[in-house]
């Protein structure tokens, strides 16, 4: 196993389920897939179905969709994150979401169906997965209220203390499209003008 995999895996492990055992974590490094990408490599299409959880274990990438004709960034994930297009994975239909390489990186797949069989045969596998599933529901949530409720500077602030890495690393306009602005109104908000 190399040192990335290993660090990466025991990174995201660690975030969603520290308690995992050995065995757990033995039978989950089993199934991994290692995918380099490549700077603005679409990883995922949409229209595609997915069949894969993502580990990013080095670079940056975005899921994102087309509405009105405009690229609206969904959500942002670098070293140790997960990325589930948990729709299309759970009903096992095409997507509306398409995941794009930020950056030059490195990637390892879960592939959903051997992640479910050894769900049934681990709990540890299995409270992993759940672990998986309910952190992005709990992300997803919180960026839903951060629409309803925060204003512009409020969301800004937000993600500057909970994801300094996307300010340092994302492209201004995808992270004006994460929150919901246009380029214009994040360079104000950066200003300090609103």
């Amino acid at each position: 196993m190399d040192t990335l995999f290993k660090e990466v895996i025991n990174e995201c492990i660690n975030r969603r389920y520290p308690d995992m055992d050995t065995e757990g974590r033995h039978l989950l490094n089993e199934i991994l897939v290692r995918k380099d990408i490549e700077k603005g490599e679409i990883i995922l299409k949409e229209g595609q179905i997915s069949h894969d959880f993502i580990i990013v274990a080095q670079g940056m990438v975005r899921q994102f969709y087309y509405k009105n004709g405009k690229d609206v960034t969904e959500h942002f994930s670098y070293e140790g994150d997960v990325i589930i297009c948990i729709e299309s994975i759970l009903k096992q239909e095409p997507t509306r979401l398409m995941v794009e390489a930020l950056e030059t990186g490195t990637i390892y797949l879960i592939p959903n169906q051997q992640l479910q069989r050894l769900s049934k045969a681990s709990w540890e596998v299995n409270m992993f997965y759940r672990k998986m599933l309910e952190y992005s529901l709990i992300v997803s949530q919180i960026k839903a209220d951060s629409w309803r409720f925060e204003t512009a500077r409020g969301r800004y602030q937000h993600l500057m203390e909970t994801q300094p890495e996307v300010i340092k690393r994302a492209p201004l306009a995808h992270i004006a499209s994460y929150l919901l602005m246009t380029p214009e109104t994040l360079s104000r908000v950066r200003a300090g003008a609103l």
